[in-house]
């Protein structure tokens, strides 16, 4: 059998060590949609390879990379700022949701004409992998609108699907569920697919992609119920499939999946710090050849991430400005800088070991490692803010930066990436430590706690990486912490820009994200600091919006307002996004999502 794999050329860098030698073919054949086209078992090896193309790349920012929510510290317009706002109106035409049925249809041709294939070779793991991505693009979709119109088979221009209702969200979620069940059956493990085969899905992946959905609809169910069902109620889809005994259910299917991809031994977390200078939670998420961090590491050393869009300097560059919109759009607020631990693994307002606000760099000390990582310039260590304080200007700028998918070879002019665009990392959409998170919340969400060892197994993992302590339930008691919020703020920082995690979970924790997403968006402090008053390093009247007091790690103090509260109206009406309203019009029997 043919193999759709390309050779690629072996790397000639300074640092190079190893160099990733194969890459999938994302090339469609001209016939794919031909009724003639899948009778070989190379056809739907073809066709189940064009699918990882529609995985979420680089090109898709926006909300998905948090922009706009309560932790990022940047103010612009368009739909990544009115959606944290609660600003979001219902479009004409939505490309995430046409494209995505797009999608959905291609897959169910090659699924239907699988049913009868007669060749002697085996296309189980294409067939298996397909499931997995409809699953994929379903689990998109329920997260974007709730309940969608289910379609499981090709549609011509006279199927009456395309008339059809919605479905409910449990309807379409049992459709992921089986899905992912038939392709947790028919794909190998992540140990035996082999180098020509990196970046395709495993058995693994799809296991830890269905503890997410589970967790994921198991809380919704949990916290936000059938608030945001009453887009079917009149034409019969409404909660329909709704059991409350799932939440339970689904939560002990989450710890039994994340123990699996535990056990594997097929993954590790990224750590590296002792040849990065304690930095691993930046540059893993920068790897390309050698050539792309200090340590001279390249995507071979990465077993880290477990589902993730695959990149290569020469058949797949980002093509769009990553460093350059990273670097912008997600610079931190108050909220993101206040969330990091001190090194002894307290607070920033219970750790003796804070330093305050005095000078920029202070805060950064004694901190848990993601927070140099993530907010400060690593082409030269011992850049601003470690070395001096910012100058505070003007719009956008309140104080920080964001380095997190910013390459270490970044210009130093944004033109420089305008013109090349040529950034190559790959993209994680879900890796081993968020697995180690879904272990550690589904086991709260199911007894109230989690044991020492339980901790050690998971949340503490994380927090040894990034230079913390492990949590015992002895010093959560003696230091009056919780672990779930401990579990949360893991999520918020381990997390923070990646895949839109931050907005999936403030939506699925119920409640939490009207308070979250309600409040001011803050920068840096300015009373009792370098700034206040020091006109040559802040210029107040550069800036909309006078500074507010508001709470930080040493009491009320005044600071730097992106977005005021008046500004900021995110309710549950913004759970769920609005339907295009052109698939309103061609379809009478599609019922607008509520508050829209």
């Amino acid at each position: 059998m043919k193999k759709i794999i390309y050779i690629i050329v072996p790397c000639i860098m300074v640092f190079f060590t190893s160099c990733e030698d194969e890459f999938i073919d994302l090339t469609p054949p001209s016939s794919i949609t031909d009724n003639v086209y899948y009778t070989e078992a190379e056809h739907f090896l073809t066709g189940s390879n064009r699918f990882y193309a529609s995985l979420m790349g680089w090109g898709d920012q926006g909300i998905f990379s948090d922009h706009g929510s309560d932790l990022a510290g940047f103010f612009e317009g368009g739909d990544m700022q009115e959606y944290g706002r609660g600003e979001t109106l219902a479009p004409v035409d939505d490309n995430y949701y046409t494209d995505t049925y797009e999608v959905i249809r291609d897959i169910n041709l090659l699924l239907e004409r699988s049913e009868s294939y007669t060749g002697v070779e085996s296309i189980t793991e294409y067939v298996a992998a397909s499931k997995f991505h409809r699953a994929y693009q379903y689990f998109f979709l329920v997260q974007r609108f709730g309940g969608v119109t289910l379609v499981t088979s090709s549609l011509d221009v006279n199927s009456p699907e395309l008339y059809a209702p919605r479905n409910s969200r449990y309807e379409v979620v049992a459709q992921i569920i089986a899905d992912l069940d038939d392709a947790i059956t028919g794909l190998p493990n992540e140990t035996s697919i082999g180098g020509e085969d990196k970046g395709k899905i495993s058995k693994e992946a799809a296991m830890a992609f269905k503890a997410k959905v589970l967790l994921h609809e198991a809380t919704w169910m949990k916290y936000v119920g059938t608030a945001t069902d009453g887009d079917g109620v009149s034409n019969g889809a409404g909660s329909a499939g709704f059991e409350a005994a799932n939440i339970t259910a689904y939560l002990e299917e989450v710890v039994t999946l994340s123990q699996s991809v535990m056990n594997s031994n097929a993954f590790e977390l990224w750590n590296y710090n002792d040849a990065l200078d304690n930095l691993s939670s930046n540059f893993l998420f920068n790897l390309e050849d050698g050539g792309s961090n200090p340590g001279g590491l390249d995507k071979a050393s990465n077993k880290e991430f477990i589902l993730y869009g695959k990149y290569d300097f020469t058949f797949r560059q980002a093509n769009t400005l990553v460093s350059h919109v990273y670097e912008g759009r997600l610079k931190p607020s108050r909220k993101m800088m206040d969330l990091f631990l001190c090194d002894d693994g307290l607070p920033i307002d219970k750790s003796d070991k804070f330093l305050g606000y005095d000078n920029t760099p202070d805060e950064f000390q004694n901190r848990d490692y993601r927070m140099r990582a993530y907010f400060t310039y690593h082409r030269n260590l011992g850049e601003i803010p470690q070395n001096g304080d910012v100058l505070l200007n003007g719009t956008n700028n309140y104080g920080y930066f964001n380095s997190k998918f910013m390459s270490w070879n970044w210009g130093g002019t944004a033109e420089a990436y305008r013109v090349t665009k040529t950034e190559a990392y790959d993209i994680p959409l879900l890796r081993l430590a968020e697995v180690y998170l879904m272990y550690a919340e589904a086991l709260y969400e199911l007894n109230g706690n989690l044991t020492d060892g339980q901790m050690n197994e998971s949340i503490n993992l994380i927090k040894a990486r990034a230079g913390l302590p492990a949590l015992t339930n002895a010093f959560l008691n003696v230091n009056g912490m919780d672990i779930e919020t401990e579990i949360r703020r893991e999520r918020a920082i381990e997390l923070y820009a990646e895949a839109g995690s931050r907005y999936s979970d403030l939506r699925r924790w119920g409640g939490i994200a009207e308070q979250e997403l309600g409040e001011a968006v803050y920068g840096a402090v300015i009373e009792g600091t370098i700034y206040e008053g020091n006109d040559a390093l802040y210029t107040p009247s550069s800036y909309s919006h006078s500074p507010e007091s508001t709470t930080t790690g040493v009491g009320m103090r005044e600071c730097l307002v992106i977005q005021p509260a008046s500004t900021r109206n995110f309710s549950i009406d913004n759970y769920l996004f609005p339907l295009p309203t052109s698939q309103l019009g061609l379809n009478d029997s599609l019922l607008q999502n509520p508050g829209y």
